[in-house]
């Protein structure tokens, strides 16, 4: 009678779909096997003795297993953080393969084998390799900025007509810009005076500088040259009517004529100067330039990052009267 209420109860719970013996099920009829000879389980039991039979080996099989506590063989897995640390290392040394990656990461504190970063490499389309022929153009060039220092003339008009000539340098690894003097009459020995001037300024730093990029003006000379030579530079002359030779430094004069002198009527040498110290100090100190991660030529690290504007009132400073507007929060 257990039986048959038991095998109802499972019916009436399945009643739309195969009839499914769950674990306690099994254990039940286990138990009242032993109360009906064998002679009338085929009459009373919906199984038959070598299924019980099965179920006890399944139980017991599952209960001795162990393998929740089993360690996993084989070698564990590459963390995620680990691997974006290796992509990132060959993308940043294109002349560095497996094995010297995996010194760096062991001077990291990352012990990881030489096979496993071959194989993260491989596997991202990267060359476990290291490249043999070069560093690309943008590589090369950026690589050269440091040592380039360029040199040029531009030229303004006064309000009454009047023109005037600047002589300013730009510091191609850093952007940094001196504009060394204003004059109406640019001979060679003003030319020569500026140049010294700004050796002078650039002090230790020319140690870095190897190169001094000019066009072929005639009011530079060759004592012009001589100041730089002094230095270690050797002196590299554009092309004629070839500007793009020197693309950098037009690129900070039309910024110069952009940001300030399209904007302000110039009266006299005495003026300009003023105007142009002003605009060098914001070029060189507040001034955002792509090419340092939007850092100021004097910067050398980002600023905090304010997560709440709110809190902190916002300052702004005139330069040049509002032609120029430079942004900081109070502290």
């Amino acid at each position: 009678m257990l039986v048959l209420r038991h095998e109802n109860a499972v019916l009436r719970r399945q009643i739309n779909g195969r009839v499914r013996y769950e674990p306690f099920d099994r254990f039940w009829l286990a138990a009242l096997s032993g109360l009906i000879p064998r002679y009338r389980w085929r009459e009373v039991f919906p199984v038959t003795p070598g299924t019980l039979l099965a179920w006890h080996r399944r139980f017991i099989a599952a209960k001795w297993d162990y393998s929740a506590q089993r360690a996993r063989t084989g070698r564990p897995p590459t963390r995620a953080a680990l691997r974006k640390l290796i992509l990132r290392l060959a993308r940043e040394n294109t002349g560095w393969g497996h094995r010297r990656i995996q010194g760096e990461l062991a001077r990291l504190g990352h012990p990881i084998a030489a096979s496993t970063v071959w194989e993260i490499l491989n596997a991202a389309g990267i060359d476990p390799a290291p490249r043999r022929a070069g560093p690309t153009w943008r590589e090369f060039l950026t690589n050269q900025a440091e040592g380039i220092i360029a040199a040029d003339f531009f030229h303004l008009d006064t309000v009454r007509g009047r023109r005037l000539y600047a002589l300013a340098f730009l510091e191609h690894g850093t952007r940094r810009l001196h504009i060394s003097g204003v004059t109406a009459h640019p001979t060679q020995e003003w030319a020569v005076q500026q140049a010294r001037n700004t050796a002078a300024d650039l002090g230790m730093r020319t140690e870095s500088l190897r190169f001094l990029l000019r066009d072929r003006d005639g009011k530079y000379g060759q004592s012009f040259d001589a100041v730089f030579e002094a230095d270690g530079m050797e002196v590299i002359k554009s092309a004629p009517r070839t500007p793009r030779m020197n693309a950098h430094y037009e690129r900070v004069i039309g910024s110069i004529r952009r940001e300030t002198l399209d904007h302000i009527l110039i009266t006299n040498e005495a003026h300009v100067r003023r105007v142009l110290a002003a605009y060098q100090r914001h070029y060189n100190t507040h001034r955002p330039h792509r090419s340092r991660g939007q850092l100021p030529p004097d910067a050398h690290q980002q600023p905090t990052t304010v997560h709440n504007p709110d809190a902190h009132k916002l300052l702004r400073t005139h330069v040049l009267g509002g032609v120029i507007n430079e942004y900081r929060y109070a502290a």
